[in-house]
């Protein structure tokens, strides 16, 4: 699949413009190295998290949650209403039914959770019963632009665990989700980049850091 993202990516430079042809060419090369680290979970992770963030990274101050974002907010909208055949919604409730469950059950993904933990106080529980609960139902009722949201805000929060420090590398800790995690963007990233590269048109942001010659 990397093989063929990439063909087309170079068969269609001439249509792409500089920053959204770097844009793919440097998600592709994070998500060869995801598969590259097939049997180390951490990098694996961590490589397919770059992978999306290449996509997405739209300035350089995300200090806030992801899902607090409007760049992030608009990307995921904008992803799911060009997925014509709803490839992602398939990730999500076939390939990864019983993961993306365990996400959205697990309080240690859950960003108000460390902070109550900081805070000394139990804030968190009743955001994380309506979080969980309407994710649930985001997933019964194929609310997908929703559903994404907060799955990717679950695993943005457990980037920020491996990433900054706060998870030790190869830990039995937190090995389910750091599998599932890295098992479910090596999944979806291969829509995601197959999407911008078939609606090269599209307005997909501004690119941060892009080449300076």
């Amino acid at each position: 699949m990397i093989e063929e993202l990439k063909n087309r990516l170079r068969d269609q430079r001439d249509l792409l413009n500089e920053l959204q042809s770097t844009r793919l060419h440097r998600a592709l090369s994070w998500m060869a190295a995801a598969e590259g680290h097939h049997n180390d979970a951490d990098l694996r992770f961590i490589c397919s998290w770059i992978s999306f963030s290449a996509c997405y990274l739209a300035d350089d101050e995300q200090v806030r949650a992801l899902a607090d974002q409007q760049g992030f907010q608009r990307l995921i909208q904008q992803l799911v209403d060009l997925d014509q055949q709803e490839r992602i919604y398939h990730c999500l409730w076939h390939q990864f039914s019983g993961p993306v469950r365990a996400l959205i059950k697990n309080p240690y993904v859950f960003a108000p959770f460390w902070v109550s933990q900081r805070l000394q106080n139990d804030d968190w529980k009743q955001q994380f019963d309506q979080s969980s609960v309407a994710a649930l139902n985001y997933l019964s009722r194929k609310k997908v632009p929703e559903l994404l949201g907060i799955v990717l805000d679950r695993l943005y929060v457990l980037h920020n665990q491996v990433v900054r420090g706060g998870a030790t590398y190869q830990s039995r800790v937190n090995r389910e989700q750091v599998e599932d995690g890295g098992r479910l963007l090596l999944a979806l990233m291969p829509v995601i980049i197959d999407i911008m590269l078939t609606h090269s048109d599209q307005d997909w942001g501004d690119l941060p850091y892009p080449v300076v010659k």
